[in-house]
């Protein structure tokens, strides 16, 4: 019963909540909650991803494409690294674009 535009701003809020929680799982030397945690945000960015319609969103969607692509390789890398500062580049992101998409919506 959601609109299109306001389950794009639900789906980053998850990546945030679960992405802040992986953060802080990093700090707490917890890597198999972190790992949880990271991979469901991934799950949602890939989610993201996946729903773009690159034949009607032109750029736009093309420039989405590159962020969550970039977001992933650098979820995995700080996956791999224990890097809370990485995944906190990542929620910088999504918190950039889930206001971006408040204003439309």
């Amino acid at each position: 019963t959601q609109s299109r535009g306001r389950v794009v701003v639900l789906l980053y809020e998850g990546a945030i909540k679960f992405l802040t929680k992986a953060a802080v799982e990093i700090e707490n030397n917890n890597a198999a909650q972190k790992g949880y945690f990271i991979n469901k945000g991934l799950d949602i960015i890939d989610e993201l991803n996946s729903a773009l319609d690159m034949e009607a969103g032109g750029d736009i969607a093309a420039n989405l494409r590159s962020l969550y692509t970039f977001m992933t390789r650098h979820l995995n890398q700080a996956n791999i690294k224990q890097d809370a500062k990485m995944v906190r580049e990542v929620i910088k992101l999504l918190e950039d674009l889930n206001s971006a998409w408040k204003d439309i919506v």
